[in-house]
């Protein structure tokens, strides 16, 4: 499984990301922030051989979108969660393979002022009952995207003066506890890699990448069922595709 925000598509696959994505062989890709709809890929370095693609747009141009590339059947393929303003906004795409479900996800940053915050909180809300009833159905689950939230101070360098700072907010940490508490969900990465440092977006001002001042906010969750099935993680800096970059897992299924 790879997951990576690409900050519009075309750019990424400007810089690279498809040949770079063409030799990993993931079974899953999941894409964030995509920023383009299919209509507008002609042209461009955007395809996987031997992969089924799928998109989610956003109603707005040039804003948010997902996509997730399978190697694998799929038997249905689930636009949004059901929450119009949301879906609207192309934040969900889930794929259902049998009773494993593999969803590209990207939560709404509230960086850009009290209004983008409020919003967040609103999906942070609506996404609750949906993650619910994904447990209830019994269905084994990998999402995977851009949380735009650090969970703890582990996950980001300047922990203590980012606490009143969109993504490390104590509401939004709160709910995250709740995730990876009673909600039944699992952080996949930290099951296997539990050390600091280890983040996947960098901001573009001040050499943050280069002195690794980042952010962890690309996660794989999974459902109790896959619980333990994580074996390896890493994050994939060589190159880069965005401010993000390339969260990589392997499961045993």
């Amino acid at each position: 499984m790879i997951t990576v925000n690409v900050c519009g598509i075309r750019s990424a696959a400007a810089k690279g990301l498809f040949r770079w994505l063409r030799r990993q062989r993931a079974d899953f890709v999941c894409l964030q922030e995509t920023r383009c709809r299919p209509e507008q890929l002609a042209g461009h370095d955007v395809g996987l051989p031997g992969y089924a693609s799928y998109f989610c747009d956003a109603e707005r141009k040039g804003y948010a979108g997902v996509a997730l590339y399978t190697r694998h059947a799929v038997d249905r393929v689930v636009h949004g969660f059901g929450v119009e303003e949301f879906d609207r906004e192309g934040r969900y795409l889930e794929a259902r393979l049998g009773d494993l479900s593999i969803v590209s996800l990207y939560l709404p940053s509230g960086s850009a002022g009290p209004e983008r915050q409020a919003a967040k909180y609103r999906f942070l809300e609506a996404f609750t009952p949906h993650l619910a009833r994904l447990r209830r159905g019994r269905r084994r689950v990998i999402l995977s995207g851009d949380w735009n939230i650090a969970h703890r101070a582990i996950d980001l360098r300047n922990w203590r003066s980012n606490q009143k700072n969109s993504g490390f907010l104590p509401e939004e940490r709160a709910w995250m506890d709740h995730l990876f508490g009673p909600a039944g969900y699992v952080d996949a990465f930290r099951e296997v890699r539990k050390g600091p440092d280890l983040y996947t977006w960098w901001s573009n001002r001040g050499q943050a990448r280069a002195r690794n001042v980042g952010w962890r906010i690309d996660y794989q969750v999974v459902s109790a069922a896959l619980a333990g099935r994580a074996r390896r993680a890493s994050i994939y800096k060589e190159r880069r595709f965005s401010d993000h970059a390339p969260l990589i897992m392997d499961y045993t299924l």
